[in-house]
């Protein structure tokens, strides 16, 4: 379950880089009703997306040559040196150096060993995302890898995160539990999923981040999706004990999955 009540290595943030901002904010608005707010005169290709008011991820204009349009989670830190220095002893690569985000805070992007990009926001006048794990916000974090081993470790080293084995039915492989450092099974905020490299087509075979999104409805969403242009490449489907959940992309590309949580037992 993700909150706001952030902890060390938590979910706090995310955001998309895309290319064209304005029709990145169209899309999303449509499937989930969120509205664009930028940060003003001189700063319109940034700003967060909201819900209610209330600010559910941020959308920014992507310039990095031969990036790809995708959503970035951010963890909480306390330190964004102190984790940068970490990520370097451990083998991951620093994308962005910490950097102080005009009095919201700071933040610093990574690569881990196996190619998938996260960052990491030490909160000033802004902790990170206002509402989660509700009906068009964020509710769980993907990882897909091709070494769920090594994953684990660099994150476990990283952030002290732990993690539970679940075997997947049908002999899909194992799919593994992550919960921040010192918390209970109820702050469980994400998954990882070891998965082959031909399977990675959208990174040519490299390890990805991807965001989950609550739905009331995941069939309604979907539909909407594809009404707005996005596509669908797994799902609607059912998961025991899990949800209805769908695989989608907006039309640039870039990935989430849409979930309506199975009730609780």
């Amino acid at each position: 379950m993700i909150t706001t009540d952030f902890v060390p290595g938590s979910p706090c943030w995310l955001d998309l880089g895309s290319r064209d901002v304005a029709a990145s904010a169209a899309f999303y608005g449509a499937v989930f009703g969120w509205e664009f707010q930028n940060l003003g005169p001189g700063a319109e290709d940034y700003g967060a997306f909201k819900l209610d008011g209330k600010a559910v991820g941020g959308l920014g204009r992507l310039t990095e040559e031969g990036a790809r349009p995708a959503w970035m989670i951010y963890f909480h830190t306390a330190d964004a040196t102190a984790t940068t220095e970490t990520v370097r002893r451990l083998g991951g690569t620093v994308r962005v150096e910490p950097m102080d985000a005009e009095g919201a805070g700071r933040m610093a992007q990574y690569t881990d060993p196996r190619g998938a990009q996260f960052a990491v926001w030490q909160p000033g006048e802004m902790s990170g995302l206002e509402v989660a794990d509700q009906p068009g916000s964020l509710c769980w974090t993907e990882l897909y890898t091709t070494d769920a081993a090594g994953a684990k470790d660099f994150y476990g080293n990283l952030f002290g995160w732990t993690t539970q084995d679940m075997p997947l039915p049908g002999g899909g492989g194992t799919y593994s539990m992550i919960t921040p450092a010192g918390q209970s099974a109820e702050r469980m905020h994400g998954g990882l999923m070891e998965m082959p490299a031909d399977q990675l087509v959208a990174t040519g075979g490299q390890a990805y981040w991807h965001p989950v999104f609550a739905s009331a409805d995941c069939d309604a969403t979907v539909d909407r999706v594809r009404t707005n242009g996005g596509s669908v490449q797994m799902g609607p489907e059912d998961a025991e004990g899990v949800g209805r959940l769908a695989l989608c992309a907006d039309p640039a590309g870039a990935d989430f999955v849409v979930l309506t949580p199975a009730p609780p037992l």
